[in-house]
């Protein structure tokens, strides 16, 4: 804590460090960014197409300013040994105070020409603005600091402005991949702990087809640009009621009615086609996807009904929670030491011995190779995971990966794989996910995946595979 009298003099020798015009010019510059959504609100509603063309830059520039903020208190650091440090310090803020102002202004350009609402759209549209009335404090206060006079309130609204930093930059990520970009992923137990408190008016609804085949497609595809953190068209599609209540088009399902469903004739037009769904070159939902949508709907689109005529059992049933893998306790001395050898490691996924084990080469990605993941043999019951991306194993692995009867997803990217050996895989029942991008797999090698009803996450970006060949069985899914 400051004391008082301390802070009488700090705030005393701020005044005798910037003049009056100066003071009064970044007020009247955080007034205006405070008016700014008092006064463009965000409506909902498309405008000038200038503004989206300007707009879309705001994506391309962010990382500019964020760059820089992150490099600024480095410098500062640096510059206590260093002042002409200190002196690049200064002019870096300078310049992301300007761009930063510039990102902010293309960004609220992005939002009110695109229409696009919700609430974490004006939480990252507010954020940004506190992050940039940071950024003027900092360019106001600092000139004291330097000289020695308010030693403690330049750190302390620079680290407030890193704060507000981090904030903005997670809700621009959530308005771009999703809410659940960085929970996908995760560990089912934390994962299933976390979404038991998030399911909200769709609780009811567990276990039916709609919960376990449909929500997880429009959620993947969709809810991107169509959920409670951005509502593109008025239109919601993360919970059922409001995905039946439709949007500014009207309802988005006719039930009975596959023909006169809105969204099934969106996600059928042309991909040239300036209506077609998902937008902005977003991954298109699969021939699979939609036959099983269409079969919902002609159903009657129920949120209850746990079986669906033309949906097979294993697609309904895909989400389930995994099974357990029993209990590695009693191997823990000889993880250890493999550990020590090898430089791979063995993680578990939870505090539970049978949530099972995800094997890790990061630390050892380069020297790994086909031998190196035989001894890891002793452990296959126990993996769930292994991330073999950039390692050297070949197509001699798959012998040892097809030991791994409860693995659920495999990384095997930027690796020397051919796919010959692939159809070893065929015994892995569990396996959802698998990552072959960067490899030299071609599509008739992806053949023996055909019969590996599980298998719905296939990576094959920048491979000669023909992502038709696996359309029938998968979710093909390439960078964005």
């Amino acid at each position: 804590m400051i004391a008082p009298q301390k802070l009488t003099v700090t705030l005393r020798n701020l005044r005798a460090q910037t003049t009056p015009t100066h003071r009064f010019a970044v007020l009247g510059a955080s007034a205006v960014l405070i008016l700014i959504p008092l006064l463009l609100r965000l409506d909902g509603r498309p405008h000038a197409d200038w503004l989206q063309f300007l707009g879309r830059f705001h994506p391309l520039l962010v990382h500019l300013p964020i760059g820089m903020l992150m490099l600024l208190p480095l410098l500062e650091i640096a510059g206590t040994t260093k002042p002409a440090l200190r002196e690049a310090a200064g002019f870096v803020l300078r310049i992301t105070l300007v761009f930063c102002a510039i990102t902010l202004t293309l960004g609220i350009l992005l939002a009110y020409g695109s229409g696009v609402t919700g609430s974490t759209v004006t939480l990252h549209m507010w954020s940004g603005i506190l992050l940039l009335i940071g950024l003027l404090l900092c360019f106001t206060v600092r000139p004291a600091w330097t000289a020695g006079q308010a030693p403690q309130v330049y750190p302390l609204v620079l680290a407030g402005t890193l704060l507000a930093l981090i904030w903005t930059g997670h809700l621009g990520g959530s308005l771009t991949h999703g809410s659940e970009y960085l929970v996908r992923y995760m560990p089912g137990p934390l994962k299933r702990f976390i979404a038991s408190g998030s399911q909200g008016s769709d609780a009811a609804y567990v276990g039916s087809v709609y919960m376990r085949t449909i929500h997880p497609i429009l959620d993947a595809k969709c809810v991107a640009c169509h959920g409670a953190n951005k509502e593109q068209a008025d239109l919601r599609l993360d919970l059922y009621a409001l995905l039946m209540k439709g949007g500014k088009h009207g309802p988005v399902f006719a039930p009975r009615n596959p023909d006169g469903s809105l969204l099934l004739q969106r996600v059928t037009l042309s991909p040239s086609d300036s209506h077609f769904m998902p937008a902005e070159g977003r991954t298109p939902l699969t021939s699979e996807e939609i036959s099983v949508i269409r079969a919902w709907i002609l159903a009657g689109a129920s949120p209850s009904a746990t079986g669906v005529p033309g949906i097979a059992p294993a697609a309904i049933n895909a989400d389930l929670p995994p099974e357990p893998v029993g209990d590695y306790s009693s191997l823990m001395n000889q993880i250890r030491q493999m550990q020590q050898s090898l430089g791979a490691k063995l993680v578990a996924v939870s505090a539970t011995p049978s949530d099972g084990l995800i094997l890790r080469t990061t630390d050892a990605a380069a020297s790994f190779d086909d031998a190196q993941l035989a001894r890891f043999e002793q452990f296959a019951p126990f993996i769930v995971e292994a991330e073999l991306g950039r390692t050297a194993v070949t197509d001699a692995s798959m012998d040892t990966i097809s030991k791994f009867t409860h693995l659920r997803a495999l990384h095997l990217e930027s690796t020397a794989l051919t796919g010959r050996a692939l159809g070893k895989l065929s015994p892995l029942s569990e396996l959802t996910y698998l990552n072959l991008s960067g490899t030299k797999v071609t599509s008739s090698a992806l053949a023996p995946l055909k019969d590996m009803p599980n298998l719905r996450h296939i990576y094959l970006f920048d491979t000669p595979a023909d992502s038709a060949a696996t359309a029938a069985h998968t979710s093909l899914k390439t960078p964005q």
